[in-house]
C-alpha cells in the first residue's frame, strides 16, 4: 500500500496575492484527486472502454482477454488490450511495460494481491492518479486526471468536465503520446487531436454498449465542439520567469532544508559537502513533494520592473566586446524585510541583485563609517572631519595615498558635507581611526552584509569599495532597510510559507527584528542621506524622479574606481530599493562622460514612479519620524565643539541635528594667534633670523594634524610609491591650509649667500595704478620679496606692506600711477639677506639713467630682453618627446653657452600659452609623470636660463600618447 500511495506532484509557487506564478521544475504535472472528486462520467468512461468487468473480475478477466485475442487476430481497427484497470495499475506500480511473459504473470499475482487489500475505488483512483494523459496546454506531460483536465481542458474543479470531455480523457492513457492535443512547447498539434477524438467516439460507443448512457446522451456528446474547448496554450513560468523561479526554487529548497535538516542547515560552512548532499535531497523533495510555495513577490511590482530593464533607453547601446550593460536590482519592504520585486539581470540568467558580488563604492560609507561612528558617539552631523591626506601602508606596493573623486582635498569639513559629496577621506578616517576595521565589519555583518572575508580585515579603504568580494544588491540594500526601519534589521526574506500537497503548513516565516543601532542614530542617518539628494551627489534623483516631493526620500550613491560599478540606493519610510549598473565583466567601465555612471539613479527613480504610482500603499508613511532626543545646535564649523566670541566674531558657525546623548559639551579650541611664513601655501614656524617683514601674525585654525606634518611625511614615503602615483606637494595641500596653525619649522636652510635677484620684470597700467609681475628668484632659500619706488625725482625707497612670499603669485598691484615714478624688487633669504635690486622699469618713457639703484648699478628699462651683463642666451636643440616607463622623458642637447638651468614649458595647443611644468639645473633630460595617460598628450618647448637671462623657447615638440 505505501508503494501505491506514493505519487510525485506537482509543486506550485504563488506571488503574494496568492495568485499563481507558476509550477515548480518537473517533466510532469502530476496533481491529486480523492474518489469523491472524481465525477461519475470519468470513471464509468474509463471502466467502458478499459475494464468493463472492472467491479466483478479477482484482478485480471478471461472475457478481456479472449476479447484482446479475438482483437488482434482479425486485426480490428479498435485494439482494447487484455488487462485489466488493476493489471495496469500494477504494472505501473511495480513492474515495466516489457512483453515477457514472465512479467504478464507477475502482473496477474499482483493484481490479484491488490484486489485483496484494496477496495475497487481506491483501485480506480490510484488509477486515475498514476497514469499519463499525454502534454498539456503549458508543455507538461500530464498525470492523472485533476492535471489532465486543468492541462488540456483548463478545468481546476473536475465536477465541470461534461461527457464529451470525460469520454475524450478516458481514451487518452491507452496511448497518450499519440492522442495528445497538444506538443512539448504547448502549441496545438491537430494530428494528436484528431486521433484522439477518434478514440473519444470509440469511448462513447462502448458507454452505450455497455449502458452508461442513452443514445441521446451519445449524439449530444458528438456533436459538443472539444477543439473549441481546449485550454489555451500557456507559457511555462520557467519561459514568462526564468530567473524568478530559479531563485524561487534555491530559497525554497533552503527553507525546506532547514525544516527537516535543521542541524545540517546550522553547520553549513563547517560542513559544505553534507550541506550540498542535503541541498540536492531536498531540491528532488521539493519537485516531486506537490508543495505550495507563497513568496513576498509582487507580480505587478516584478513586472514593472522587469519593463524598466528591457527598456534600451534606460542603458547604453550594447557594447562590441562587454556586451549589454547589465542591471540589478531589488525592492525590499522595510517593516518586515519582504522582497517585493527584483531586476535579475538584462537577457542572462546569472542573477545581478542576489548572486553577483562586485564592489560597492561609496555606498558602502553609511554602512561602515557614519553609522557605527553616529552610534557611539564619534560624529554628529555637524561635528567636524579634517579632509586632508591620509598616507597609509600598502601590504603590495609600501605605501598608498587614497584620493577623493575630485583628486582635492577640502580640508575641515562637517560630517553632513563629507558624506554630501562622498568624499573618500573622511570616510576612510572614520573607519580606520573612530570605528576600526573589525568593529566596522562586525557592524556590518549585523546588517546582513555576510560577503566580508577574512581578507578584508586587512582592507585599509574596504569602506570606499576596495573588498576582497564584493557584496550583493540584495546584502547592500537589506543594510539600508535597517535604516529606514528605525535601526531595525530584518534579514530579507522571499518565502513567506510553504504547505505541503495537502495543505498542511510545512513553513512560514517569522519576523525577528534585531535592534543593530538606536532610533536616533537612523534618524540622523536617514537626514543626512536626505541632504545627499537635496544637495550632494544624488541631486539628479530630483531631475530623474517624476513624483518628486510626493513622499520622502534618503539615499546614497557609489562608484568605484574607473566606474567599473555605479550604485544608488535610496529608501522612503516604507520601502528601500537598491540598484547596481556596470557590466558582466569589471575590466569593462561605465563613465560619467556619457552619463551612465547615472544610470543607477534613472532606474531608481522610474521604479519609485512605478511603486507609487500602481501601488500607493506602499508609501503609506508622509514622513521619517523624529525621536525626542534629537536636538538642534549651533556649533563651530571648525571642530564641532561649542562656539567661543571668536567663533562666532569669526563667522565659524553651522546649525545642525544632534543625538543629545552625544551634544558637545567642550569648547572650541581651534582658534589661536600665531606667527608662520608661508611657503608653497603651507604655513610653517619661521626661523629666527627670517626677517619680521616676511612673517605674518594671524588668527589661525589648530588642526588634529598640521598640513606641514602631513606634507612632511609624504615627502619621506614619495619615493616608494609607484610612479604612475606619485604626484607633487602641492596636489596634496587642502583648500583651508592657508588658516592652518603651523607646527613645523620653515623647511628651506640657508645657502649662505645672498639670493639672486628676480628677473622679467613687466609693468602693466590699468587707469590709476599699476601691476607688476616678474619671475622669481632662482635660489631656494629666498622666503619673499620687497618693492621699492621713486617718483622720478627721491631715490628709491622700500614701500612698507608690499611683500610677496615665495610660492605666491608674482605679482604686486594696485601701484599708484605718477609720471616718471618707477620700481624695482629685491629677493629676502631665510638669513636676511637681500639681494641685489632687479632691473629697473618705470611707469612711462623716461631715461633710466636719471635715477639709479644701488651703487649706480644700470638697469634695463621695460621691455629689454635679458640683462646687462653679456649677451642674451641660445636657445638649446634637438628637442624630443618620448614615453620611458610610465613618464614622458623630454631631453635636449645644450645650448650654445651651455647655460646652467633649463626651463620646460607645456600647451594643449601649439599657439599656446604655454605654462612652466618645470625646471632642472645643468642637465638635458627631464622626466615628466602626469595622473593619467591622455595627461601626456600636447606640445613641449624648453629655454635655456642663466640667472636672470633665458633664452627664447625652442619650437614646439608635439607629442601624443
Amino acid at each position: 500500500m505505501a508503494k501505491m500511495e506514493e505519487n510525485a506532484m506537482t509543486g506550485f509557487v504563488y506571488f503574494l496575492d496568492d495568485t499563481e506564478l507558476g509550477q515548480l521544475r518537473s517533466d510532469e504535472d502530476r496533481r491529486m484527486a480523492t474518489y469523491d472528486e472524481i465525477p461519475k462520467l470519468v470513471k464509468e468512461a474509463l471502466i467502458a472502454v478499459e475494464d468493463s468487468n472492472f467491479y466483478d473480475h479477482i484482478g485480471f478477466d478471461f472475457k478481456g482477454v479472449f476479447r484482446a485475442v479475438k482483437q488482434k487476430v482479425l486485426n480490428e481497427d479498435i485494439q482494447t488490450g487484455g488487462s485489466t484497470i488493476t493489471q495496469q495499475l500494477s504494472r505501473r506500480v511495480f513492474l515495466n511495460t516489457d512483453r515477457e511473459i514472465s512479467r504478464k504473470l507477475k502482473e496477474i499475482l499482483l493484481s490479484v494481491r491488490i484486489e485483496r487489500v484494496m477496495s475497487k475505488d481506491q483501485i480506480i483512483t490510484a488509477y486515475l492518479n498514476k497514469v499519463p494523459f499525454g502534454t498539456g496546454a503549458n508543455g507538461y506531460n500530464v498525470h492523472g486526471i485533476k492535471a489532465a483536465a486543468k492541462g488540456i481542458f483548463g478545468i481546476e474543479n473536475l465536477n465541470e468536465l461534461n461527457l464529451a470531455q470525460s469520454a475524450y480523457l478516458a481514451g487518452l492513457p491507452q496511448l497518450p503520446s499519440s492522442f495528445s492535443a497538444f506538443k512539448g512547447n504547448g502549441t496545438f498539434d491537430e494530428a494528436g487531436f484528431n486521433r484522439a477524438v477518434e478514440r473519444q467516439h470509440w469511448v462513447l460507443k462502448r458507454m452505450v454498449e455497455t449502458e452508461k448512457i442513452t443514445n441521446e446522451q451519445y449524439e449530444e456528446a458528438l456533436s459538443f465542439n472539444l477543439k473549441e474547448s481546449l485550454s489555451e496554450p500557456q507559457v511555462k513560468a520557467y519561459t514568462t520567469y526564468p530567473n524568478l523561479m530559479i531563485e524561487v526554487e534555491k530559497r525554497a529548497t533552503e527553507v525546506l532544508l532547514s525544516v527537516r535538516h535543521p542541524e545540517i542547515a546550522e553547520n553549513k560552512e563547517e560542513n559544505k559537502e553534507a550541506y550540498q548532499e542535503a541541498f540536492k535531497e531536498t531540491q528532488q523533495e521539493l519537485f516531486r513533494g506537490g508543495y505550495k510555495v507563497y513568496t513576498t513577490i509582487d507580480q505587478t511590482l516584478y513586472d514593472a520592473m522587469q519593463a524598466i530593464a528591457n527598456d534600451p533607453s534606460n542603458f547604453l547601446p550594447d557594447h562590441p566586446e562587454a556586451g549589454v550593460e547589465q542591471v540589478g536590482a531589488i525592492m525590499i519592504d522595510n517593516r518586515d524585510g519582504a522582497i517585493l520585486g527584483m531586476i535579475e539581470g538584462r537577457g542572462t540568467s546569472y542573477n545581478h541583485a542576489t548572486q553577483a558580488y562586485r564592489q560597492p563604492g561609496s555606498a558602502m560609507k553609511p554602512i561602515a563609517a557614519f553609522l557605527p561612528a553616529l552610534e557611539k558617539g564619534a560624529i554628529q552631523p555637524g561635528g567636524v572631519i579634517d579632509d586632508s591626506p591620509i598616507v597609509l601602508k600598502d601590504g603590495t606596493s609600501g605605501w598608498h595615498i587614497p584620493e577623493n573623486w575630485n583628486r582635492q582635498f577640502q580640508g575641515l569639513i562637517t560630517a553632513r558635507e563629507a558624506l554630501n559629496q562622498s568624499y573618500n577621506i573622511p570616510a576612510i578616517k572614520l573607519f580606520l581611526n573612530e570605528v576600526g576595521i573589525q568593529e566596522a565589519w562586525d557592524f556590518a555583518r549585523q546588517l546582513g552584509i555576510n560577503s566580508i572575508t577574512e581578507e578584508d580585515n586587512h582592507a585599509q579603504t574596504g569602506v570606499i569599495g576596495g573588498l576582497y568580494k564584493g557584496v550583493s544588491v540584495e546584502e547592500l540594500t537589506n543594510a539600508y532597510t535597517a535604516i529606514a526601519n528605525k535601526g531595525a534589521f530584518n534579514d530579507a526574506y522571499m518565502i513567506r510559507r510553504i504547505e505541503s500537497a495537502d495543505g498542511k503548513m510545512v513553513y512560514e516565516h517569522e519576523t525577528k527584528p534585531t535592534q543593530v543601532f538606536s532610533e536616533e542614530t537612523a534618524y540622523l542617518m536617514t537626514d543626512m542621506l536626505r541632504t545627499v539628494i537635496t544637495s550632494g551627489t544624488g541631486t539628479n534623483i530630483k531631475k530623474y524622479l517624476k513624483n518628486y516631493g510626493k513622499f520622502p526620500i534618503s539615499g546614497k550613491t557609489g562608484t568605484t574606481n574607473e566606474d567599473a560599478d555605479a550604485w544608488f540606493v535610496g529608501y522612503s519610510p516604507d520601502i528601500t530599493v537598491g540598484v547596481w549598473a556596470g557590466y558582466s565583466e569589471p575590466k569593462y567601465k561605465l563613465s560619467s562622460k556619457n552619463g551612465s555612471t547615472m544610470h543607477p539613479l534613472q532606474v531608481w527613480s522610474h521604479i519609485m514612479d512605478v511603486a507609487y504610482e500602481k501601488k500607493p500603499e506602499l508609501f503609506q508613511t508622509e514622513k521619517f519620524e523624529q525621536p525626542k532626543d534629537i536636538v538642534k545646535m549651533t556649533v563651530s564649523n571648525l571642530s564641532g565643539k561649542l562656539p567661543t566670541e571668536l567663533t562666532t566674531s569669526s563667522g565659524h558657525l553651522v546649525t545642525d541635528i544632534f543625538n543629545r546623548k552625544y551634544v558637545p559639551t567642550e569648547v572650541d579650541d581651534v582658534l589661536v594667534r600665531s606667527k608662520y611664513i608661508t611657503y608653497n601655501g603651507v604655513n610653517y614656524l619661521p626661523h629666527s633670523s627670517t626677517p619680521d617683514d616676511m612673517v605674518r601674525e594671524e588668527i589661525v585654525i589648530k588642526r588634529p594634524e598640521s598640513v606641514a606634518s602631513i606634507l612632511k611625511r609624504i615627502q619621506e614615503v614619495s619615493s616608494s610609491l609607484p610612479a604612475n602615483k606619485r604626484r607633487s606637494l602641492s596636489a596634496y595641500v587642502p583648500k583651508d591650509a592657508y588658516k592652518d596653525a603651523p607646527t613645523e619649522t620653515d623647511p628651506r636652510q640657508d645657502d649662505g649667500k645672498a639670493p639672486e635677484p628676480p628677473s622679467h620684470l613687466v609693468f602693466t597700467r590699468n587707469g590709476d595704478t599699476n601691476s607688476l609681475s616678474f619671475n622669481p628668484s632662482g635660489n631656494n632659500d629666498v622666503v619673499g620679496y620687497r618693492l621699492y619706488r621713486t617718483d622720478g625725482v627721491k631715490s628709491f625707497e622700500r614701500m612698507n606692506g608690499k611683500v610677496i612670499l615665495a610660492g605666491e603669485e608674482t605679482l604686486f598691484t594696485g601701484l599708484p600711477y605718477s609720471f616718471g615714478s618707477g620700481y624695482y624688487i629685491t629677493a629676502v633669504d631665510v638669513a636676511g639677506r637681500e639681494s641685489a635690486p632687479s632691473r629697473v622699469v618705470f611707469n612711462d618713457s623716461i631715461n633710466p639713467d636719471l635715477i639709479l639703484p644701488g651703487e649706480g648699478r644700470q638697469e634695463k628699462a621695460q621691455g629689454e630682453e635679458g640683462s646687462s651683463e653679456g649677451a642674451a642666451l641660445s636657445p638649446p636643440s634637438g628637442v624630443k618627446a618620448s614615453m620611458k616607463g610610465k613618464a614622458l622623458q623630454i631631453t635636449w642637447n645644450h645650448s650654445k653657452e651651455k647655460a646652467s638651468q633649463y626651463n620646460i614649458y607645456y600647451s594643449e595647443k601649439e599657439s599656446g600659452p604655454f605654462q612652466k611644468i618645470g625646471s632642472i639645473k645643468g642637465d638635458t633630460e627631464f622626466n615628466f609623470y602626469a595622473s593619467e595617460s591622455d595627461d601626456y598628450n600636447g606640445y613641449y618647448r624648453v629655454t635655456a636660463s642663466n640667472g636672470d637671462k633665458e633664452s627664447k623657447p625652442t619650437a614646439p615638440v608635439h607629442f601624443e600618447s
